[in-house]
């Protein structure tokens, strides 16, 4: 099986929402955006030399708008199964994403008023229900998928076997990816303690690099330092009464 190479495909802005192109036997993307994004992935795809009928999957990291919107509009360009934990299925199928947002910070109460974060995606039903980890040689990359429950219930993320991991919103780079390299939560977080013990799950793996949702790639010694400062912080917060968790029942 050839290495996979990964490469950011920018969403919005430089780094401010990325899915991701995946090359090795054959090319897979993972997330796909916010709604109507999935003409310009498609292009972006075109340029990196790949033909987009030749992706084999399409990986949605999870549940939240601005990673699952144009999953159905790419699925139907590409002709390519999409796949997703089966936990995510309720947002998945309905295309809207459970509320009230569980802010993580001043940035989280702030986007919570954006309307676009509120509105309806096109639902899709995902070819591939993820129940566990899954090996993705079958779809021709050298990678397996990882459940990192916590940002939402069914939160997914990519490990290569070189060791890059595409990590969704399993951390973020500050402000929406405009401070690069320096590790942050992303705007919300279903259960930021269970977030954080997937995190601190992934690190142990000794990835080499992460690629997040919101931002440039992550250094790992960066990420686990901020974690460390992080589970005290929220071991605080916790101990004080004051750290949200969302408890809804998320059964399909």
């Amino acid at each position: 099986m050839p290495r996979t190479k990964v490469i950011p495909i920018p969403v919005m802005g430089r780094h401010n929402i990325n899915a991701y192109l995946l090359l090795g036997r054959r090319p897979v993307i993972v997330d796909a955006g916010t709604p109507g994004s999935g003409r310009k992935i498609h292009e972006q795809v075109a340029a990196h030399g790949v033909d987009p009928t030749d992706i084999s999957l399409i990986v949605i990291t999870h549940g939240h708008i601005d990673h699952f919107g144009s999953a159905a509009e790419l699925h139907r360009l590409t002709g390519a199964p999409v796949a997703g934990h089966i936990a995510d299925l309720g947002p998945f199928r309905t295309g809207r994403v459970r509320e009230p947002y569980l802010p993580t910070g001043p940035m989280g109460r702030l986007m919570a008023r954006n309307k676009n974060l509120h509105i309806q995606a096109e639902p899709l039903e995902p070819d591939v229900l993820v129940r566990g980890e899954t090996d993705l040689k079958d779809f021709g990359i050298a990678a397996r998928i990882m459940p990192t429950p916590g940002h939402t219930a069914g939160s997914i993320s990519v490990l290569t076997d070189q060791g890059d991991l595409v990590a969704g919103d399993l951390v973020a780079n500050s402000f929406m990816g405009l401070l690069p390299g320096r590790p942050a939560n992303p705007p919300f977080h279903d259960d930021p303690l269970a977030n954080l013990a997937s995190l601190h799950k992934m690190l142990a793996l000794n990835p080499g690099r992460l690629h997040v949702g919101h931002g440039s790639p992550l250094e790992p010694d960066r990420v686990r330092s901020w974690a460390a400062r992080e589970h005290r912080r929220l071991s605080r917060r916790q101990a004080a009464g004051r750290l949200a968790v969302r408890t809804d029942d998320v059964g399909v």
